[in-house]
């Protein structure tokens, strides 16, 4: 039985420095046991980003990967990785402590209170983790091999421009990107779970496939922003250009085609359902086990 956040907050308390720990370490153990799939398609990733970057199809950007060798296939993979792991550790773990402290509140609707926690959750995850991103875009890059050929040349680089256009270049898409997805992530998840479970599924396999679903839609929604962020930070240093520019020359790139722009989406949804279809099966499982 679904137990509502003011009853939940009654019993444990809003500064219950257990439950809070909990969520954080639920959400960690959750997200570093779904990078395994991250590990294995990686080069299936780095294939995607090779089409978001050169608008080139499939095996065009498998051939420049193969024609670097296998010794750089696996370059940028440590980001994500680490990325990863932090992620579910701050994002589950900050929502359940806003939805705490929002719940105490009494402001806001019972049902919105997951979706708004979420969106602040995201905000934070995007202040902490787009140095990451910009890092792993760089690396990925392989336009960037010949004069920034080690993740320390990279660090050095970018240490040595300024925040906006350094390691917080494409803050504000990411920021937008990920506090509508986390927002839409923990405002669904539990209703599509309600309703996937009433067609006789398990606990387990209802979490997996909510999370599948749930991914699925927000990848759809914010694939075309991925790919800006992707295409503002693949570069460091030449002429800097606001988010608008870059939109523009973006769909100016793609010759104002939306199949274009969304080109190697369907593996980058794919992967991302996976992913989160495993995440908030085990996350979910915990916090069952745990309550």
């Amino acid at each position: 039985m679904t137990v509502s956040p003011e009853r939940k907050q009654d019993e444990e308390g809003p500064g219950d420095p257990v439950v809070r720990f909990q969520s954080y370490l639920h959400g960690g153990t959750s997200s570093l046991l779904s990078t395994l799939p991250t590990l294995i398609v990686f080069p299936v990733y780095k294939t995607v980003f090779r089409q978001q970057i050169h608008n080139t199809a499939v095996h065009q950007a498998v051939g420049q990967l193969r024609k670097e060798g296998p010794v750089k296939l696996y370059r940028g993979v440590a980001p994500p990785l680490v990325m990863r792991t932090l992620n579910g550790t701050l994002l589950f773990g900050l929502q359940d402590t806003l939805l705490h402290q929002l719940s105490s509140q009494n402001v806001i609707s019972t049902s919105a209170l997951p979706a708004v926690a979420g969106l602040g959750a995201g905000v934070i995850e995007a202040v902490v983790f787009t140095p990451f991103e910009r890092v792993q875009n760089v690396l990925q890059n392989g336009q960037n091999d010949r004069h920034l050929p080690s993740l320390k040349s990279v660090l050095v680089k970018l240490k040595a421009q300024r925040l906006a256009t350094g390691y917080y270049r494409g803050f504000l898409p990411i920021a937008v990107r990920n506090a509508l997805g986390s927002s839409l992530y923990f405002g669904l998840k539990g209703p599509v779970c309600g309703v996937v479970a009433e067609q006789g599924l398990s606990p387990v396999a209802s979490s997996f496939v909510s999370g599948t679903l749930t991914s699925m839609a927000i990848s759809l929604t914010l694939y075309p922003l991925s790919v800006l962020v992707a295409n503002m930070q693949a570069q460091v240093g030449g002429e800097v250009k606001g988010v608008l520019a870059c939109w523009r020359l973006l769909w100016e790139s793609r010759h104002r085609s939306f199949p274009l722009l969304y080109r190697g989406g369907s593996l980058v949804i794919l992967r991302s359902c996976i992913t989160w279809g495993i995440t908030t099966a085990i996350y979910d499982r915990q916090e069952k086990r745990s309550g």
